[in-house]
């Protein structure tokens, strides 16, 4: 009997040496105590504070996520400085305002952001009286107030994409628009890298997680894919531009592509704000040929990476 006692212990003893020293990883992210035998093969790697993890079977990437114990503190912190730098651009667009040429008091009332159509057309009137005695100001105006927009997916920039063909030539009113949609993007995205990662993976973690999978697939032809993504309404924009740092998206392909894909829907809002008065409601520059032409810029933007694919085969 004691003999057999003593073999038991051999062997316990024999079992724990075998897993003493194990890196044992569970598929909750946490670390189990090291005699606890290792189910899921999952290879974790942690880089910032977050962790990347794929599986060795199916070498997929499967998931993002930052350690539940450091997002609780981290998010805080991150609601504060987002909101420094939001009042930071709101002291900005005062000093804006309060550099604009001096307009009567009934057309006060009318110098705010345009929530709909009839709030362009009364904001375009007001700012079609000042734009021949102080352009630059208009200009800058409308250029730092569009930036702002976008750098804090605030929606409303539809309309002074439509307010732009009212204002200006219609080629500096497209390239005015292309420029601010990409900065104001790419103002987004900083945001998003410096204060925004633990709250988007806090709040929309499925939806990033599947879009990391799309992305993956798309990764030779990134360029190609956001231009896509940019004609094309599959995904609000604002959700393009907080969640593409999160998902390693470099910045040079996510500008390019998104000044290059609002191309065909700004060239539509601007051709529509030559109009504006004739307009009730942001809607109605929609027909079907403009559907149709959105449509066709979107397969362009893939023929690239088609006849890319195409010649690889041949050559294979």
């Amino acid at each position: 009997m004691a003999a057999k006692t003593s073999e038991n212990l051999s062997s316990l003893k024999q079992r724990n040496k075998s897993t003493t020293g194990r890196n044992l990883t569970s598929s909750l992210g946490a670390t189990p105590r090291a005699r606890l035998p290792q189910i899921y093969d999952l290879s974790y790697t942690r880089s910032k504070g977050w962790y990347d993890i794929y599986d060795s079977k199916t070498t997929q990437f499967t998931s993002l996520k930052s350690k539940p114990e450091e997002n609780n503190g981290s998010s805080t912190g991150s609601f504060v400085i987002l909101g420094l730098i939001f009042l930071t651009s709101i002291v900005a667009l005062g000093i804006v305002y309060l550099n604009f040429p001096k307009v009567e008091e009934s057309e006060k009332q009318h110098i705010k952001l345009p929530r709909d159509i009839e709030d362009a057309k009364r904001l375009g009137n007001v700012l079609s009286i000042y734009k021949d005695k102080f352009y630059i100001q208009v200009l800058g105006a409308y250029f730092v107030t569009y930036i702002f927009l976008q750098s804090f997916a605030i929606p409303g920039s539809i309309f002074l994409s439509i307010l732009s063909g009212f204002l200006f030539p219609f080629p500096l009113a497209l390239f005015l628009v292309c420029l601010c949609s990409g900065l104001g993007a790419s103002f987004c995205y900083s945001l998003s890298y410096l204060v925004g990662k633990q709250l988007v993976m806090k709040y929309i973690p499925q939806r990033v997680t599947e879009w990391q999978s799309h992305v993956d697939k798309h990764r030779e032809h990134l360029l190609n894919y956001i231009i896509f993504l940019r004609i094309t309404p599959f995904l609000p924009n604002w959700f393009i531009n907080i969640t593409s740092p999160v998902i390693n998206v470099p910045i040079v392909p996510f500008f390019v592509g998104t000044f290059l894909g609002v191309i065909p829907p700004t060239f539509i809002a601007i051709q529509a704000g030559t109009t504006l008065h004739q307009l009730t409601s942001s809607s109605d520059m929609l027909s079907w040929t403009s559907i149709g032409m959105l449509a066709l810029f979107a397969v362009i933007s893939l023929l690239p990476v088609v006849f890319k694919k195409k010649i690889q085969e041949k050559l294979d």
